[in-house]
């Protein structure tokens, strides 16, 4: 089943204010072609101060939402290919990326506010179609289960959605970051002056797919950011919440969502993620990328790309 393609309700361009995060566009400055299609934006919402990038003028609203340990940057292969059609904005969450400030809790259903948040104030409150990877989906489920009218369909990417049926219990033990990433303040202390090493580690044992891992630019763009104490601190406070955000889905899934919902998964983990999607979307489907690892967005563009347009068509896709 597709994604609705009716239009969200857009607004003029709005001012954007003068960033806190010094450093933002060292990965964009000498783009050409990111500054022909997108510009950086930010905006204040409840002391924290959201950064987005934006481009495009379609009618139909794209929001992109990053994982860990990344940014908006990882979709930054894909985003000039998503332009016609639609205006696309791709949103670091707060406190990570070039986001600054923290929120008052970690717990998903709190940083979804943030989005919703920030896209209301972009004039975007209706029919916005979401695409999310990794700890992205965890902030995409409670956006859309708790603002219905704001979000016409998900489409995600290789995460294992906790709640009624799946415990993070069970899954913490299959990967050794859940639990490293978990201690405070122990994590900090040890990778504080370790990032690039710590990631470095990490991308490489993550990646268990043929396709290409994420570029030395890509690594050096995550490094300047997880080096900024408050991202690396955010970024471990994602499965300080786990327990809480487990409890927060539950009782969202009490009402199920009835909007399209497809998740896209590394290969082999497909028919294990689905079923807990299907506790929060009884209608949702997923698929796996053949040879494909965690990042399916560096290792296998080409399909994720595919695989969003044939979920949220455009006339133009």
């Amino acid at each position: 089943m597709n994604a609705s393609t009716t239009a969200s309700t857009t607004a003029p361009p709005l001012e954007s204010e003068e960033p806190l995060s010094p450093g933002y566009d060292a990965a964009t400055k000498d783009d050409a072609e990111f500054n022909e299609h997108f510009r950086h934006g930010f905006t204040t919402i409840d002391d924290v101060q959201m950064h987005y990038v934006i481009g495009g003028d379609g009618p139909q609203v794209m929001v992109l939402l990053h994982g860990w340990p990344q940014s908006w940057y990882e979709y930054r292969r894909i985003m000039p290919s998503l332009l016609p059609g639609r205006t696309v904005i791709a949103i670091d969450l707060p406190g990570l990326g070039d986001s600054t400030g923290n929120p008052p809790s970690r717990a998903k259903t709190v940083l979804a506010t943030y989005v919703h948040e920030l896209l209301d104030h972009l004039g975007h409150r209706e029919n916005v179609q979401v695409v999310a990877h990794d700890f992205g989906v965890s902030v995409a489920y409670p956006l859309a289960a708790q603002y219905r009218e704001q979000v016409s369909g998900l489409f995600l990417m290789d995460y294992g959605l906790t709640g009624k049926n799946l415990k993070f219990a069970a899954i913490e033990s299959m990967f050794w970051h859940f639990s490293f990433n978990k201690q405070r303040p122990l994590a900090e202390e040890l990778v504080t002056g370790r990032v690039e090493t710590f990631l470095t580690h990490f991308f490489q044992g993550m990646r268990t797919g043929v396709g290409e891992n994420i570029s030395d630019a890509e690594l050096a763009e995550f490094v300047r950011l997880f080096s900024r104490p408050q991202v690396l601190h955010a970024g471990f406070e994602l499965y300080r919440t786990e327990t809480q955000d487990e409890a927060d889905n539950t009782k969202l899934q009490e009402t199920p969502l009835t909007i399209p919902v497809r998740m896209i998964t590394q290969a082999g983990l497909a028919d294990m993620v689905l079923p807990p999607l299907q506790d929060a979307a009884p209608d949702a489907t997923s698929a796996d990328v053949p040879g494909a690892g965690h990042f399916l967005l560096h290792e296998a563009p080409d399909r994720v790309l595919a695989e969003i347009n044939a979920f949220y068509p455009t006339s133009t896709a």
